[in-house]
């Protein structure tokens, strides 16, 4: 087998797993998703922010206390 006839095959397999994307497992999903308006995505934004945030303080907070207060624990 040459190395054009194995590039085809892999060719091949990769075409028709991707015309079947929509019918699978996960077509529905791909036919509902949408892209979100500008009000949502904002909102998106500003939550995964505020998370970020917060997990940042927290993991300060944690080695604030390790090293500053480590002889009263």
């Amino acid at each position: 087998m040459s190395i054009t006839e194995k590039a085809s095959g892999t060719q091949d397999d990769l075409e028709s797993k991707f015309r079947s994307l929509g019918k699978g497992r996960y077509g529905r999903v791909l036919r509902m998703a949408r892209r979100p308006d500008k009000d949502e995505y904002k909102r998106i934004v500003m939550i995964t922010g505020i998370g970020i945030i917060i997990i940042g303080a927290l993991g300060f907070a944690i080695m604030w206390i390790m090293k500053y207060l480590p002889g009263y624990f």
